[in-house]
């Protein structure tokens, strides 16, 4: 029998029939046929290559595999992502960057190779049935007059003003000292701000002005709902929207790319910071004999989200408006149209959304202690770090 055919009755076999029992007919006969192996490494590449065709992008098949299977399969499909690289096309800086992030591929432990074939199609499975996602890619391949768009991160290397935001925030994740975390945050919102202004104006006056992007940023259990608020609010102060895949276990940012930047970073920054004083939290309650953990985690994580976001909007309300004073500029115009470019794309992402109510937010410990955190971790406008 040629490889290729093993390979073939193999898929036939366990990739459309979800019983264990087909599973392992197909992994003996992958197990019985070392000839089998290239080919069956050929068509992995194949899914990865059709995952891309369908949406999906480097990060989010790794978190996928990660959240939907194991280590061993991790272990695959990063192989598989770098393997397949090579034969792709060129796709940007973004995606070049999430290639650099795939998990390095380290000698698994051995296997026998019933094992190997076993974890090989439970992987395919997987990515044999990911739906279609929206593309991030403005319009696809690149068409009429798209060539030469100017894209921010290939025009230029990470400007200075990003390089500290990234430092501040990392003290600010860093330190034990509640109000040094809140000062350090306000600054980085504040730099967030004024670096969104000064690109909108250098694309007002470019001859061929950027157009938003869009990203995705995973929203990890436990308590995914409260985080993809969190990034909701993260995202509304920054001049993007943002839209949750509860499902897949991600949410989608659109926005132009700077404010992308500043997003993914402060709300990962916050998140840390969140649940460091969460768990600082918790110990106190249960040193006071409270044991209701999950409502507690919960309500904290809901109200930090809600006061966080409300000094968010208000920290680059204020910086905004002194760049515009301090210029002497009417940004008005400039930023009504960015703001009009990112509904327009995110409703041609998009064309149908609901909200959702937030759940499980009823323990009143819980939402005065995260209430709290949010305000020592507060972004509002503050005196300027000695």
């Amino acid at each position: 029998m040629s490889t290729s055919r093993t390979v073939d009755r193999a898929f036939e076999t366990a990739l459309y029939d979800t019983a264990d029992h087909a599973l392992d007919t197909a992994a003996s006969l992958l197990a019985a046929d070392p000839g089998a192996d290239a080919e069956l490494a050929r068509r992995g590449e194949e899914f990865v290559a059709t995952a891309w065709r369908r949406g999906w992008q480097p990060a989010d098949l790794v978190r996928i595999v990660r959240r939907e299977l194991d280590d061993a399969h991790l272990r695959l499909v990063a192989r598989l992502i770098r393997a397949q690289a090579p034969h792709d096309r060129p796709r940007g800086p973004r995606w070049a960057a999430q290639l650099d992030a795939v998990p390095e591929a380290a000698a698994p432990p051995r296997a026998d190779r019933f094992s190997h074939a076993t974890a090989v199609l439970e992987l395919y499975r997987l990515l044999l049935r990911l739906p279609t996602l929206e593309p991030l890619e403005s319009g696809g391949t690149e068409g009429p007059g798209q060539a030469g768009r100017r894209t921010p991160r290939e025009a230029r290397p990470e400007s200075r003003a990003l390089a500290r935001i990234r430092a501040l925030l990392a003290k600010a994740e860093a330190t034990g000292y509640p109000e040094e975390a809140e000062a350090l945050s306000a600054k980085a919102q504040e730099l967030m701000a004024r670096h969104s202004v000064d690109e909108a104006l250098l694309s007002d006056h470019a001859p061929a002005p950027d157009t938003p992007g869009a990203c995705r940023i995973g929203i990890e259990a436990p308590y995914e709902q409260a985080k993809a608020v969190l990034l909701d609010a993260v995202a509304d102060a920054n001049h993007c929207r943002a839209v949750w895949n509860e499902a897949l276990g991600f949410s989608t940012v659109v926005g132009f790319e700077a404010d992308l930047e500043a997003v993914e970073l402060l709300h990962t920054s916050l998140l840390v910071q969140a649940e460091a004083a969460m768990t600082k939290a918790e110990a106190a309650q249960r040193a006071g004999g409270r044991k209701r953990t999950k409502t507690f985690r919960q309500s904290f994580l809901a109200a930090y989200a809600h006061r966080a976001g409300t000094r968010l909007r208000a920290a680059a309300e204020a910086a905004t408006a002194e760049a515009a004073g301090a210029g002497g500029v009417d940004l008005l115009p400039v930023l009504a149209s960015r703001e009009a470019a990112v509904t327009d794309r995110l409703e041609h992402m998009f064309p149908e959304t609901t909200t959702t109510r937030l759940r499980g937010a009823g323990d009143a410990a819980g939402w005065t202690e995260g209430t709290r955190a949010a305000d020592d971790a507060e972004v509002g406008r503050r005196r300027p770090l000695r």
